[in-house]
């Protein structure tokens, strides 16, 4: 049987592109944790390090739908040099700002302009979908591209701790600027893949967000977000709570695992059912994989029910992404994919917010109450959603 996966990388220059894309990548995962780790060991506090790590999460969700349109009109070869160092830039001299030990107000201005860096998922997607667009390799292409950045944010943040705690403060987040450029660098220095720049029409309006399909769709995507925030908080207070903190990372490698095999298999399926369908039944599932995180009451149970609760991610992700692709105009591609991104981003920190709120005043199970109500707002989002897409 062929492997649909290897299919995908006969395009010519698929290879090298996904290879520089996914170094390219990678600084949106370590950047965050990285500037916590170091500010919290170069000022003595959490409270500055939150705080500046929060602002480049929002400068980051405001600005990558900006800097996607801009490649959606001028091209990703004249667009993501310059946001690559704008935003690389930034980010090392609010690293420089550190180390100087600089006013506390010089951090929180280079964390925003830091939120600059290109969404490098969304443009790789933009080359999948130039290559495969109405074929069902885009799917799988989409399939690939969840695992991947699934993978970037299993690997991204213990490398940046790591390289922050062992060689010096700054490394974590000085490394990811090093991989910002060298991976922007090799992906713009790659032409032939590169997606034309399609005709831009007034009519298309100028904020895409406000496009009911694509609100829809983000809307989802940030339940989903803050589903992931509430397992990534909840599963170290559980497992504090339990005594075995270290058991904390078992159980986010498990969601993360369960999360990337589903992908994979979800990736290699060839299903006649229509999209807004299949965004319909994978709303569906994934808000009912919310449940099981009720009855948690130990370790093994925590790992199996976020392990079931993994399974639709990625198939939800998949078909979101391919959803979006067919109800946006050509010329604003990129944009569309970089707002569902934006969402997820958005709904992580929402989820961790609210359910370390909970988990402080009721105990670690009741931060679990937030990803419930975050499964009904999925639920009510492909309800609603499916027949609006259908519609589009």
């Amino acid at each position: 049987m062929a492997n649909p996966y290897a299919e995908l990388f006969q395009a010519p220059g698929s290879r090298a592109f996904v290879s520089a894309g996914m170094l390219a990548r990678m600084p949106i995962s370590m950047t965050g944790i990285g500037l916590i780790t170091m500010l919290s060991q170069v000022r003595g506090g959490y409270a500055l390090a939150g705080a500046v790590a929060a602002t480049f999460a929002l400068a980051t969700a405001v600005c990558a739908p900006q800097v996607s349109r801009l490649v959606d009109r001028y091209g990703q070869g004249r667009v993501l040099p310059v946001a690559a160092a704008v935003g690389g830039g930034a980010l090392l001299l609010l690293l420089l700002c550190s180390r100087l030990q600089a006013p506390d107000w010089t951090l929180f201005i280079f964390a925003a302009l830091a939120g600059c860096m290109p969404s490098m998922s969304a443009m790789v997607r933009a080359r999948w979908t130039e290559l495969y667009r109405g074929q069902p390799r885009l799917q799988t292409a989409f399939a690939l591209e969840s695992v991947l950045d699934e993978v970037c944010f299993i690997l991204g943040p213990p490398l940046s701790v790591g390289l922050c705690v062992l060689l010096f403060p700054e490394a974590g987040p000085l490394v990811g600027a090093i991989l910002l450029a060298v991976g922007v660098t090799a992906f713009v220095l790659q032409k032939h893949t590169e997606p034309p720049v399609h005709a831009y029409h007034a009519h298309h309006g100028r904020w895409l967000i406000a496009s009911p399909s694509v609100l829809v769709l983000m809307i989802l995507l940030m339940a989903m977000g803050t589903i992931v925030g509430v397992v990534d908080v909840v599963s170290v207070a559980f497992a504090e709570h339990q005594g075995q903190p270290a058991a904390a990372s078992i159980v986010l490698s498990v969601y993360a695992i369960g999360s990337c095999l589903a992908g994979l298999a979800f990736g290699a399926l060839k299903l006649n059912m229509s999209l807004p369908r299949q965004f319909l039944f994978c709303g569906l599932a994934t808000a009912l994989t919310t449940l099981p995180l009720l009855l948690v009451v130990d370790i093994l149970g925590l790992s199996l029910a976020v392990f079931i609760s993994g399974l639709f991610f990625a198939p939800t992700l998949i078909v979101s992404m391919a959803l979006v692709e067919r109800v946006v105009p050509p010329s604003r591609l990129t944009e569309g994919m970089t707002w569902l991104i934006t969402g997820l981003s958005i709904g992580v920190a929402i989820g961790a917010a609210s359910c370390g709120w909970m988990i402080d005043r009721f105990g670690a199970p009741s931060g679990f109450w937030v990803a419930l109500v975050a499964g009904a707002v999925v639920l009510v989002s492909a309800l609603l959603g499916a027949r609006r897409l259908a519609q589009a």
